[in-house]
Parts: structure tokens; sequence; C-alpha cells
């Protein structure tokens, strides 16, 4: 079939009637000749959006390379094939969540509905709520599976289906080779019949407020409020998504003051209004949050992404205030956990390997084991005896025991907690660094990205940077490469170029997985915080000169 031919079968099938005008209009623009409008039509019904390990995510719109009601159709269809094919006779129970983004309710439902109909026990979250609550539910439910409808911290016009699994899986996220199964049923649906075929049936169940409510006690129980945090002053936003109710019932359970909220971002709102990109990692993403806390006097700014499975943290300090990279809060919360656990046989801390080195250091320090794996909450939550793990795009899993993935409101508990308890000391979470650095050294860390609007640029970086390895990264000479496309240890493999440099400092480069970059992570090791912070300066010019020399 040509791309016309697929357009025409795909408007046939099509429920929704904004993406159904939207191919209509680009179908007529093409066939009027506008070259564009045919090129477009070519690239949306050529190929799929390919479920992977991060399930589904793209950008809103008509046909096979967007998300829309028929592709998650598919989606459901395929995964309950799966989920049946591994319960023969039984009926596989499954919990559907969902946040604030455009369609995120809609495909939702659609979701629970195709569930039902296909012999699953349908679970519908009570309303939009964030990602971990899903996350929690899963293992509180007792159910086989969980699918979440989110992009996350992507920008505003995209969505996403993340999809979880329990028995032996705990709840974690989909990892090789299961995906490759789910996306073989996926495949077989779509090509059997029309989604409009597909049997649905409205009476799934909504879940009970209890869910909610357990997972805000199961979360104010990681860190209950110390005395004297009655009255610690701290500013909270959501990030326009939907992070703040449940952000308040816990830390009023836990026993922490209200926040200050940035009025403009505290309500769900999938536009996204104030901010270019709804990330806190981004430039600019924090602004609003630090004004509000500059004008109201705070001693902590705590930020969640729009479905609130990340965390960001600022503080004042003598030149103003700054935002703790995810490395930083990533090291305060090992050294916390590390700290509890200290003798405890078994007990392990976990990050991914594009995280700072410091948090082995950390366990070994307090005598607890560390692992490193692959990017992504789907690896770091398998790592054995974890008793805390994070990534440093701002993702930290603090309560193994009921949340297997990154959890940003158990997270932001932790860091109101840690806050308190060194406010009653006269201390700053500052100081807290200051610690970590007198245990395991002096440490700096800081991420480029080559954002693309194509993505061949990337491959071309990466081939690049294989064919021609750098020697040197500024004054800092390579001591070590490493390929894990081909790892030499029999460990999964992964699209990741890693340099040991000279002094202990390292450079790493890989693709999001997400979003559309190549990302470098540097760690830069020195005899005094100004050392390790000259070595990151020199190596970030040399990563960003890079960069730009091989994209062209």
């Amino acid at each position: 079939m040509t791309p016309r031919e697929r357009a025409t079968a795909w408007l046939a099938q099509d429920p929704d009637p904004e993406t159904r005008a939207e191919l209509t209009a680009l179908m007529e623009a093409a066939d009027g000749g506008d070259d564009a409008a045919r090129r477009d039509l070519e690239e949306r019904f050529t190929g799929r959006l390919q479920f992977g390990t991060a399930g589904l995510r793209g950008a809103l719109g008509a046909g096979p390379q967007r998300m829309n009601r028929v592709l998650v159709a598919q989606a459901a269809a395929g995964f309950a094939r799966f989920l049946r094919d591994r319960a023969p006779g039984g009926r596989p129970r499954i919990v559907v969540g969902y946040d604030g983004r455009k369609n995120s309710d809609v495909f939702a439902r659609d979701s629970a509905e195709l569930f039902q109909a296909a012999g699953l026990e349908a679970i519908l979250l009570p309303r939009r709520l964030p990602t971990p609550v899903l996350a929690f539910a899963v293992r509180h439910l007792g159910a086989a599976a969980g699918v979440m409808v989110t992009a996350s911290h992507n920008p505003p016009q995209d969505n996403g289906y993340k999809v979880y699994l329990g028995g032996a899986d705990a709840g974690s996220q989909i990892v090789a080779p299961v995906d490759a199964e789910i996306a073989a049923r996926i495949d077989e649906v779509a090509a059997a019949s029309p989604v409009s075929d597909l049997p649905r049936d409205t009476g799934y169940a909504i879940a009970d407020e209890e869910v909610v409510a357990a997972y805000v006690q199961a979360t104010a129980r990681v860190a209950p409020a110390p005395a004297g945090a009655s009255d610690l002053r701290w500013v909270y936003t959501a990030m326009h998504g939907v992070g703040s109710e449940t952000v308040h019932r816990v830390a009023s359970a836990a026993g922490y003051p209200a926040p200050v909220v940035v009025a403009e971002q505290i309500e769900p709102d999938g536009a996204f209004p104030t901010v270019a990109f709804p990330n806190p990692e981004e430039p600019g993403a924090l602004d609003l949050a630090l004004a509000t806390a500059e004008r109201e006097n705070a001693e902590l700014v705590i930020a969640n992404d729009p479905d609130a499975d990340r965390v960001a943290v600022a503080i004042p300090g003598p030149d103003g205030w700054r935002a703790l990279t995810g490395n930083e809060v990533g090291l305060l919360l090992g050294r916390r956990a590390a700290r509890a656990a200290a003798g405890t046989p078994g007990a392990s801390l976990a990050c991914s390997l594009v995280s700072s080195p410091g948090l082995a250091a950390i366990a070994a320090h307090y005598g607890i084991d560390s692992h490193e794996t692959l990017t992504g909450f789907k690896w770091i939550s398998r790592a054995p005896g974890i008793v805390f793990a994070y990534e440093e795009a701002l993702g930290y899993l603090v309560n193994p025991e009921t949340v297997r993935d990154k959890d940003g409101i158990s997270a932001a508990v932790a860091v109101l907690g840690l806050a308190s308890e060194a406010r009653a000391a006269g201390r700053t979470l500052a100081d807290l660094l200051d610690d970590v650095a007198a245990e395991i050294g002096h440490l700096a860390s800081a991420q480029v990205s080559l954002r693309v609007a194509d993505l061949s640029v990337i491959g071309r970086v990466m081939a690049s940077l294989r064919a021609d390895p750098p020697a040197a990264f500024g004054p800092i000479e390579v001591a070590r490469a490493e390929d894990l496309a081909r790892p030499a240890d029999g460990s999964p493999a992964g699209d990741i170029l890693r340099y040991a440099l000279g002094g202990g400092s390292r450079v790493i480069f890989r693709p999001s997985g997400t979003e559309p970059k190549l990302k470098a992570y540097l760690d830069a090791r020195g005899e005094s915080p100004e050392g390790a912070r000259r070595s990151l300066a020199a190596i970030e010019e040399a990563v960003r000169a890079l960069l730009d020399e091989r994209s062209r």
C-alpha cells in the first residue's frame, strides 16, 4: 500500500473527529500539489511509532507515527493479548492511570474499555494522578500490569504510554525482551482488522480512593517531620502537572507545613503556558519558582515535573538561588540511605552508569554494596538489594518496598526531612553537600545536550566518535575508552560511549531515549571544590567544541 492508501484506511477507522479532520485536510493539501503536505503524509504513514522499553511516546496527531486513539487502541489490544498469553485461562488485573496532558484521559478510558472487553480485569484510577501513584497501585492492588498515559516532561505536543509489570517484576517498567513480545502482539492487532472492530466494554472498575490514601500514608512514612520543622518555609511548583494535590497531602501527613506555591504553575494545564519545556532541568523552567522563593524569603524550592516522577531542588546561597544538580541531590539522598542501611547484609545503592561515580564511593564508605546499570529506571529498579537508587536526570527511588520506579513525591519528602534535620542543627543542605565531599572527595558534574531537528545527526555524531575517538578533552587525556554497544563483560548493551580521563574524571555520550537529543555527561574530580569546577569547565568547553564540530 502507498502512504496515501494507508492514510485512507486509517481515516476510516479513526474515532477521533479532531485527528480525522487533521488527516482529511492533510490529504486534500497533498492531493492539491502541496509538496510539504505530501512529505508530511509520507512521513506519518511510513512505518509506525515503535513500542519499546519506554512504551510509546511521541507527538499527538493523525497516523501511525503519532500518538492518537487508533495507535493507543492497537497498543491496548496487543498488550491485552500479551497478558492473556502469559496467564492462559486466567483473568489478569490491570490498572490504568493518566496525567493532565491533552488526551491522557481519553487514551486511558479507551484502554480500560479494550482491556475489559479482552478478558482482563481493568481498573481505572479515579482521576488524573501522578505516575508514582500508578506504579504504587500495581503492587498495592496485586495487578499483573499497569499502564500510565503520560509523556512525563516532554514538550506540550507529546503524549505517551508507559507500561509496568507486576508479579515477579514487582511493578517495574518493562525491559527487553518483553518489549519486543508486546510489540509483536500490537503489530498482529494492527494488521488483523481496523480498531473500530475491536470489542469494548465500559464495565471496568474505578479504583477506590483508598489507593491514593494508601500511597499518601506510605510516602509520608519515608521522612516524618522532625521537631522544629513546623515553620520550614518552602516553595513548590507542579510545573503545570498533576503533583500538587498529592504533594500537599503527603507533606501534611508527614507533619510538614504547606508550601508556598507557584500560583501560575500549580493547576494541571497540558498547554504548559509558562515554560518552553515542562522539564525542571531545562534553562528557565524554574524561574517562576525561584522568583517566588526570593519574594517569600523561602529556605528551599521543590519542583516536580508534570507527572511528578522527578523532582528538582533549589537552595539559596551567597550568590543567589541555585538549582542543585541531579547528582548533588542523588548523593545527598544516597548518603541518607547508606547511613540508615550501614551494616545491613545485601543492602545496596544503585544508579545509572551516566550518574555520578560518587554514589559507589558513598556505598563503599558506609560498607554496603553498589550497582551501576544502563540508563532508565526499568534497569535501575531491578538492581538487587537496593535501599536507594537514582539517575542524574532528577529521578530518585527512596522507597523501593512500595514503588519500583522513580518517585518525585517520596523524594521531595526525603529532601524536606534532610533540610529540616539540618536546619534544627543550624545547618543547610549546602553544608550536607560539604559533608559528602569530606567523605568521598570533591566532585563536579554537568550535562551538555545537542538538540537536533534531524535525528540522523545523532547517529552521525556517534558514528564519528566511534571511528575517530577523542584522545583528550581539553588538557585532560583519555585514559580508557569503552563502547557499551559491545560490552566486554556480557552485560546489557547500550548505545553509549564512555571515556575515563586522567585524575578520575570522565565523559559519557548517549542518545536520549525520550527526546531528540544527544547527551554528554561530564564528571570531574579535584583536590578542592575549585579544582573540580576548573576541571569540569575545561572538559565542558572541549565537549561543546567537539559536538559542534562533529554535528556539522
